[in-house]
């Protein structure tokens, strides 16, 4: 069931949004070579429990054999698309391509967002041409984010932006609502047709996470049963934003002023 939130309930998830905007500034000010991902872990789930929220992921899932979520933040590198999680012998290292995705609750209510950054120098043109793709295909979803429209607008845009780059979409994976639950109605699936779906009205908020590779679509769960990698070994970069639709368009709610 869609559940479009109330003005206090988007009121919420904007306090949600820049505490989360607050502790992804944070963190990437703090990437750098040598430096682990357990180190970044902390950083982040200080900041969010500092400005008097909870930490989405940790203890997220679980379930069926699969045990709980383990940190605050997803720290992926390199292959690693989504849910890599943060440990101590994981230091980073030049060139390496991370991307940080981060979940905070204010008040009962979430926030979600993820960026892809170097740890210095980016390691080719091909990695630069992924992460500012990857991230063209966001603000792509986002233009589409407007009353009036349909829930697979946005996973065309994306696609389209995908497509026109040569790079590979990650199809099994995709955005959410959000609100009381860190995932909710409806699936946004980050691929296929325009003009289908739900219709996009205001008060619905979704998160928006489009994920392409320099390779092929294809994904592996390694056996901690929470990262996905990329089938082929090919470098991977994931963005992404809490966005509310609006009246009048809509708004990020996670953004980084």
């Amino acid at each position: 069931m869609i559940v479009r939130k109330s003005a206090d309930e988007l009121d919420k998830m904007r306090v949600a949004g820049r505490i989360l905007a607050g502790a992804i500034t944070a963190v990437m000010d703090a990437v750098a070579p040598g430096v682990t991902t357990l180190e970044l872990n902390r950083l982040a789930e200080a900041h969010i429990l500092d400005a008097g929220a909870v930490p989405s992921f940790k203890g997220y899932g679980g379930g069926g054999g699969r045990a709980p979520f383990p940190a605050t933040i997803c720290a992926s590198l390199n292959e690693e698309i989504v849910h890599g999680i943060p440990a101590k012998g994981r230091k980073l290292r030049e060139g390496d391509v991370i991307s940080l995705d981060f979940g905070a609750i204010w008040e009962g209510f979430h926030a979600d967002s993820a960026v892809t950054v170097f740890v210095g120098e980016a390691p080719s043109a091909e990695a630069e041409h992924l992460v500012a793709t990857t991230e063209a295909a966001l603000e792509a979803a986002i233009a589409q984010a407007q009353p009036g429209g349909r829930l697979s607008d946005i996973g065309h845009a994306i696609e389209q932006v995908a497509a026109g780059a040569g790079l590979g979409l990650v199809r099994e994976y995709g955005g959410h609502g959000i609100g009381r639950a860190m995932h909710e109605d409806p699936f946004v699936q980050n691929w296929g047709p325009p003009g289908r779906g739900p219709d996009l009205r205001p008060g619905l908020v979704l998160a928006l996470e489009p994920m392409l590779t320099l390779g092929g679509d294809e994904t592996v769960l390694l056996d901690d049963d929470w990262t996905v990698v990329t089938a082929d070994g090919s470098l991977a970069a994931h963005f992404e934003h809490t966005v509310a639709v609006t009246d009048d368009g809509n708004e990020i709610l996670t953004a980084r002023r």
